[in-house]
């Protein structure tokens, strides 16, 4: 019996004092977002929904690190986004639509991964908006146009990411077309800087995509994208404040210009095909962060969005005032419950759906310049 065990324990002990000196991990984890959602005018009528990930996308995911000696590390990331309703995949059924990368990390040259990622944009600008930080949908900017909320990854793309050196830490990707003969279709660019000292943090960030056509081999598709068009640019700012650990006030302006559209994944009714020359979209944000106590906070958030509209007929100026509120309470360290309100007002007369209320998150664009939704929900982390 006993020579039994030592015969099962040894190749164990040895499998594990393998695993420990190679220091490598595997992790499942992974949040499910849950809740209840009221709209006031949806296509005229009220809207009472359950939703899945309105504030944090459901999702599931595996990551991994294998310590590959001299501060070296080889890693991977693989994640799935899910509806938890009716248990579809998120992303266009996508498998690991929200992630799937690997590459190499060095703590001191900094860390090169290649597959499907966020854009240094989302990493290091997105973060100062409500939308990326904190509410999601439901504070989102119109459209979300500038995709501070997270709306979309970038396909066959290479990012690298450089050490923190004196409070700095700078970001580069670039999303290949993988089109033969085609070496700018789809593709994308990004950069970004972020700064951090003390309670003071900063960002800076840049991205440009040429098209965004229906292709699925690109580094951007309509199928995964906010916009169809020729191309698109965005400019990012953002600047925070941190007193001590009560309260965080932030502020976030983006400049996004999309050159001869013909969709928007959240319009009703698109619009005609070779009608429109260009959108552009400014937004101002401020938003803040209290906490009453460690679990138990609230936030804030004021959008004003402004917007040229460039069409083969004339020019227009639509306008969105959004206000968005959230109460948190952390039932333990994974496991929150939470309430959130959003009240959008737009003004404009472009004949597009730029002209009626639109919350990202609500049931569907409201009839009139006046929109609000409200949502219960209940947030686990594993």
């Amino acid at each position: 019996m006993k020579k039994t065990m030592v015969a099962a324990t040894v190749p164990a002990l040895m499998m594990m004092c393998g695993m420990a000196h190679a220091q490598s991990s595997v992790t499942l984890y992974g949040l499910i977002d849950e809740g209840l959602d009221f709209t006031s005018n949806a296509n005229g009528h009220h809207a009472y929904q359950m939703v899945s990930g309105d504030t944090m996308g459901s999702r599931w995911g595996i990551r991994g690190s294998e310590d590959l000696g001299g501060g070296l590390s080889a890693i991977f990331r693989l994640e799935n986004g899910f509806d938890l309703n009716d248990g579809q995949a998120g992303q266009g059924g996508a498998e690991f639509g929200r992630q799937a990368y690997v590459g190499l990390s060095s703590r001191r040259l900094g860390t090169f991964t290649m597959g499907t990622q966020y854009d240094p944009t989302i990493d290091m600008w997105s973060p100062f908006t409500s939308s990326g930080n904190l509410m999601g949908d439901l504070s989102a900017h119109p459209f979300d146009n500038d995709n501070a909320d997270w709306d979309y990854r970038i396909h066959n793309s290479v990012k690298y990411v450089s050490p923190t050196v004196a409070g700095f830490t700078g970001e580069a990707m670039y999303g290949f077309s993988n089109q033969a003969g085609g070496f700018a279709d789809d593709r994308m660019y990004s950069a970004a800087g972020s700064y951090k000292m003390g309670p003071i943090s900063a960002a800076l960030a840049y991205m440009k995509t040429n098209g965004g056509s229906a292709t699925t081999t690109g580094a951007v598709s309509s199928a995964t994208g906010v916009f169809t068009a020729q191309s698109q640019q965005n400019i990012d700012a953002g600047l925070s404040y941190a007193f001590e650990s009560k309260a965080v006030v932030s502020l976030a302006y983006s400049h996004v210009d999309v050159y001869n559209p013909s969709a928007n994944a959240y319009f009703g009714t698109q619009p005609k095909a070779g009608t429109q020359n260009s959108w552009k979209f400014d937004n101002y944000e401020i938003n803040g962060q209290y906490f009453f106590k460690p679990d138990f906070w609230m936030a804030a958030a004021y959008t004003f969005t402004t917007a040229q509209i460039a069409t083969t007929t004339g020019h227009t100026t639509p306008k969105w005032n959004q206000v968005s509120m959230m109460l948190d309470y952390d039932l333990s360290k994974r496991t929150s419950v939470y309430v959130q309100g959003a009240y959008q007002h737009a003004d404009g007369n472009t004949g597009l759906a730029f002209d009626d209320a639109d919350i990202l998150g609500s049931a569907e664009p409201s009839t009139s310049a006046n929109q609000m939704v409200y949502r219960v929900a209940l947030l686990h982390r594993f």
